[in-house]
């Protein structure tokens, strides 16, 4: 989808999610990288500066240029912020963060508990800053970053979403940043997954027109489209309910 005709559609999705509930505010988890930047400038322009809320939430792991990028953009957009260090809270359960995959996703659920506690004080709901191709690699946290009252972008992909950021006017330091959650030191998004987002999203797009295995492997790189593949089959539990009894 074109950048302008999917900020249309996103912007009419946010003001309807926000009409239909009776909430106010989108509390915005901002994180210095281009997810969050381009969820929050959607809100904005859908919302308005006094009914938009951007939350820096860093912990040791977060550098200290997306600290930086994130308050320069609440400056640029004219918006309130606030901060919460969750390191202290990482710190109290030292047991169950004794690994890195332990740590990333304790941090991301303590940060949207207090992005949910923030939306409840401000009669709001929190806009999900996931994209289509996390979305489908699995790439998120269930119950942290996998869990919001909206997800904005969640319907472009990786590389869409990008040049939806440039027609945002995002600050160039965002745009240019390679990918990463920063749940530990050094990490970085495409060196986790073994594959760049422009190679995955071509795949992806490609499954979703209906490609199978046999022709994915012909047109792309075998051992990326098995990568991908096996990603998105363990994964999948993720993009559904948890399943009840059913007595």
């Amino acid at each position: 989808m074109k950048p302008k005709k999917a900020r249309g559609k996103i912007l009419r999705f946010i003001r309807d999610c926000f009409r239909s509930s009776g909430k106010k505010t989108a509390v915005v988890g901002l994180s210095g990288g281009l997810d969050s930047a381009a969820t929050l400038s959607l809100c904005v322009r859908a919302l308005g500066r006094k009914n938009t809320l951007a939350v820096l939430l860093p912990s040791a792991s977060t550098p200290a240029d997306d600290l930086a990028d994130a308050e320069d953009l609440c400056s640029k957009l004219g918006i309130r912020m606030v901060k919460f260090e969750i390191e202290p809270i990482i710190s109290a359960f030292r047991e169950l963060s004794s690994s890195n995959l332990l740590r990333a996703n304790l941090s991301a659920r303590v940060r949207m508990a207090i992005l949910y506690s923030l939306a409840q004080r401000k009669n709001g709901l929190v806009a999900g800053t996931g994209d289509k191709s996390e979305f489908l690699l699995g790439y998120f946290t269930k119950h942290g970053d996998g869990g919001a009252d909206l997800f904005p972008i969640g319907g472009l992909y990786k590389t869409e979403v990008r040049e939806l950021g440039r027609l945002l006017g995002l600050p160039q330091a965002i745009l240019r940043k390679p990918p990463s959650p920063a749940l530990w030191l050094g990490q970085t998004a495409e060196e986790e997954l073994g594959f760049s987002y422009q190679e995955a999203d071509a795949i992806l797009k490609a499954i979703g027109k209906g490609a199978k295995r046999s022709a994915l492997v012909k047109k792309f790189d075998k051992k990326t489209v098995e990568k991908i593949l096996l990603r998105m089959k363990a994964n999948r539990h993720k993009l559904l309910p948890a399943p009840v009894c059913k007595i």
